[in-house]
């Protein structure tokens, strides 16, 4: 059994930058995969960037390649997604999410057991 909570979220400006932080609590191992999605107002749920337990195989969504990035701090158990030049289109509910499995990277939410609460954030232009 694996737990996620999200924090980090807020109100910025057009440009900011932010970091959200995922506290993975249970048992955890190396090649579990944390990745983090979003979801917008009337939209579906997309994948963001994803990544090993063990740090290695990071994978971003191409349009978000380059702004975003996604890093572990295993001795706190924590998963960061550093953010910048946030846009507006960047509005969304950020989620935090494990899959209990090796193999490559994921970026399909049915690829995901657990999922964490959400932490919005809002990017205002």
């Amino acid at each position: 059994q694996v737990q996620l909570v999200e924090s980090g979220g807020g109100l910025v400006q057009a440009g900011a930058s932010l970091r959200l932080s995922c506290v993975v609590s249970g048992r955890t191992f190396d090649w579990y995969h944390l990745a983090w999605f979003r979801q917008a107002p009337g939209k579906e749920r997309e994948f963001v960037a994803a990544m090993r337990w063990s740090g290695d195989s990071q994978h971003y969504a191409d349009s978000l390649r380059g702004r975003f990035t996604i890093s572990g701090d295993n001795a706190k158990n924590t998963v960061h997604l550093q953010m910048g030049s946030l846009e507006s289109a960047d509005t969304a509910v950020y989620y935090c999410a494990a899959a209990i499995r090796g193999g490559p990277v994921g970026s399909t939410v049915d690829e995901y057991n657990y999922w964490g609460q959400g932490t919005q954030v809002t990017v205002s232009s």
